[in-house]
């Protein structure tokens, strides 16, 4: 595959609703779309990464600009033919999570592009050791007031979901009456987790604890920042409940997942392809884990589009033995998607493989202009 142009694209996701928690809040989301463009244009490869501050460091301005020093390395595959060659390419990147949803868009259209050429699914050109027909979601409740919380678990429940995560913040008291509300809503047989992304610190932590406890609650993911000393402390509090901490933003690479192991305070690790680099950069992690028998979640950014949530969902059906799933919220959370169909799960939270060539998805080429108003920066094959 002769790859002869790569665009890319700033782009604004508008949500439907207020999506907050405890890092971000508003109503827009601000990702980066990459266009490949190979064999005289007859083939397509779209890709998108979404740059999170709070996570990895990114903006969606650096994220633009590191994109486009990927594409310029004289060892960037123009001529691509296997997913080894991309592979070999990312492997010898520098490590680090400074440009991780740049690589993540890259490596993405790079993979929807050969997949189309190939006439077969993305998922099929991952490693198949632990590939599944099916996996199954659960649902992510904002920060928000109760009737709107309300209205989700009563979504949730139609839609038979048995797994909930609620965000949380740094009102006790709200946190209470989220997690009193769900477990209401779901009832006793629901696997409720809760989510601080990092707000927390060691009162408010402990605090929480007769919480989790009596709400029956079963994941705590990060509740704390990154390197706070106090986690230990949290961590071997909560041990007089059945909940597990999950590391989220403290695991963006392979080697803070090394960290993470070799400090033994979080049990379980939330894995997304744009904080985590991709897909190889992600595989390398889950294996990692795997092999120090450590379990895994497969997660998302929140304001994912159809792009993203098509390579979620190929990630998951590559790894049947992960613990959770989240994702595939574009068509509950966006007002207007990039791609032409919304990548939405069934009845009890089921995602198969979509159907279709590569990602499985088209985009629209309307909104992608219009969500970046008409930006785009243009690398040709040098």
């Amino acid at each position: 595959m002769r790859i002869q142009e790569i665009l890319i694209y700033p782009v604004e996701l508008a949500f439907g609703a207020d999506f907050s928690h405890s890092k971000r809040k508003g109503r827009l989301a601000q990702n980066l779309v990459i266009e490949l463009t190979a064999t005289h244009g007859e083939v397509n490869g779209f890709g998108e990464g979404a740059p999170r501050q709070y996570v990895t460091g990114e903006t969606q301005g650096t994220a633009v600009a590191a994109a486009q020093e990927l594409i310029l390395r004289k060892d960037f595959p123009w001529d691509l033919d296997e997913p080894s060659q991309l592979w070999s390419f990312i492997d010898g990147l520098p490590g680090g999570k400074s440009f991780n949803s740049a690589l993540c868009a890259l490596e993405t259209a790079a993979l929807d592009a050969l997949g189309k050429e190939r006439l077969t699914g993305i998922k099929n050109l991952l490693p198949q050791d632990f590939a599944a027909n099916k996996i199954t979601y659960g649902a992510t409740l904002p920060l928000s007031n109760q009737d709107r919380l309300r209205e989700l678990c009563v979504l949730a429940k139609r839609l038979k979901i048995t797994s909930i995560r609620i965000k949380a913040g740094d009102d006790l008291e709200k946190n209470r009456q989220s997690m009193a509300l769900v477990r209401e809503c779901s009832g006793d047989g629901c696997d409720i987790r809760i989510d601080a992304n990092g707000c927390w610190d060691k009162n408010l932590a402990l605090a929480h604890i007769p919480l989790v406890d009596c709400f029956d609650i079963t994941v705590v993911e990060q509740p704390m920042a990154p390197g706070d000393d106090s986690l230990q402390e949290f961590s071997s509090a909560l041990k007089g409940t059945r909940a597990r901490l999950m590391a989220d933003e403290s695991v963006c690479t392979l080697e803070e997942a090394r960290k993470t192991v070799r400090e033994g305070v979080y049990s379980i690790v939330n894995v997304r392809l744009s904080k985590c680099g991709g897909f190889r950069r992600s595989l390398s992690i889950i294996d990692y884990l795997r092999g120090m028998e450590i379990p895994f979640q497969i997660g998302c950014q929140l304001g994912e589009s159809g792009l993203l949530s098509a390579a979620g969902r190929a990630l998951g059906l590559v790894c049947r033995d992960a613990l959770y799933y989240d994702g595939s919220y574009d068509a509950f959370l966006l007002s207007e998607n990039l791609t032409t169909e919304n990548v939405a799960f069934g009845a009890g939270g089921a995602g198969k493989e979509l159907p279709g060539n590569g990602l499985g998805v088209e985009v629209d080429r309307d909104r992608l202009l219009n969500m970046s108003r008409s930006k785009k920066l243009i690398i040709k094959r040098p």
